[in-house]
């Protein structure tokens, strides 16, 4: 009996010089029957000229419109039961793909995920991500040949806090997928698409401990190649108040508790940044007073935190200046 077939999705933008090491690495998988799909989002680089001649994938141009609806765009033509989506810079193990499906078919999961060797812009290091990850940690008991099954509670608890699960990490089961990668999400287009999943229906997990994959920081990536003030300003902030909208009828006084509190302290840490950083104080008190709205006892217990951490930095940033100066 044929195994069944992967559609593995890589969506790119001006990577020439690493989507190829993508590729190879799907190419090179101990599973077989994979259906591989390149999305170029408009790339003005030479990627289109390296890729359409290339055996062995369907290569796919649009203009440019995010790392979502790149993917989305792959999904339309994916023929597989399964489906993986693996970001350009990124690279899997060579029996990445066959560990996800036997786990996925032993414990009767929706999706797998699995750890990562991670390198940064100030490091030559690659570094273990999950192991000490504070909200998967609680999750990690006893294993079963190194796999860790999350129930559908579990999931709805873990995922309303944080997604501990990128894009190239994941293998799905095509029927579990609601909908395709959330377009309206600035970052966080994979946590929308699991919280639809684990919304939708009773919904299992596994994820390993094990290193199957390499996400290369490079300055360019959706998450880690933005500043802080970014990822909390499109993630903390935007992302999140587009979850609490869109999940508003189906999250508990609990859950939505958890949501706020992180929209919170997103506006609140945003606040910050552009009342000290910025010098901008009429936008760094909107911030506030919408914060404030929300939940007000919460958010003032956010200021000593955040004078607090306000203070360190300008002390270390002085220590820096003098050393520079002697």
């Amino acid at each position: 009996m044929a195994s069944p077939l992967i559609t593995v999705i890589i969506p790119t933008y001006n990577r020439a010089t690493k989507v190829l090491t993508a590729i190879k690495s799907v190419k090179n998988q101990s599973y077989g029957n994979v259906q591989l799909i390149v999305v170029d989002d408009g790339s003005t680089d030479n990627t289109g000229d390296l890729l359409s001649h290339i055996d062995g994938l369907t290569y796919i141009y649009k203009p440019n419109g995010g790392q979502a609806s790149a993917r989305n765009a792959g999904l339309q033509l994916a023929n597989g039961d399964f489906i993986a989506s693996l970001d350009s810079d990124d690279y899997w193990e060579r029996d990445f793909l066959e560990k996800a499906m036997n786990a996925l078919n032993r414990y009767h999961a929706d999706f797998a995920f699995a750890n990562w060797n991670q390198k940064t812009q100030y490091t030559t290091d690659w570094r273990d991500f999950l192991s000490s990850d504070p909200y998967l940690v609680p999750y990690i008991k006893e294993p079963i040949d190194g796999w860790y099954r999350l129930s559908s509670e579990e999931l709805r608890a873990l995922y309303l806090k944080a997604c501990p699960s990128p894009s190239s990490s994941v293998v799905m089961r095509r029927q579990s997928m609601v909908g395709g990668w959330d377009n309206h999400m600035n970052i966080g287009d994979d946590w929308g698409l699991y919280l639809d999943m684990i919304f939708a229906k009773p919904c299992a997990a596994v994820f390993t401990l094990e290193r199957l994959w390499y996400k290369d920081i490079d300055g360019q990536n959706i998450y880690d190649g933005r500043s802080w003030h970014e990822v909390v300003q499109l993630l903390l902030v935007k992302d999140t108040e587009t979850i609490m909208k869109r999940y508003r009828t189906v999250l508990s006084v609990n859950e939505m508790e958890i949501l706020r509190r992180r929209y919170i302290k997103g506006l609140m840490e945003l606040a910050k940044h552009k009342l000290i950083r910025e010098k901008r104080a009429t936008e760094s008190w909107t911030l506030v007073k919408t914060a404030l709205g929300e939940k007000p006892v919460y958010a003032i217990a956010q200021v000593p935190k955040l004078a607090y951490t306000a203070f360190n930095n300008h002390f270390i940033q002085r220590f820096v200046n003098l050393f520079n100066i002697l």
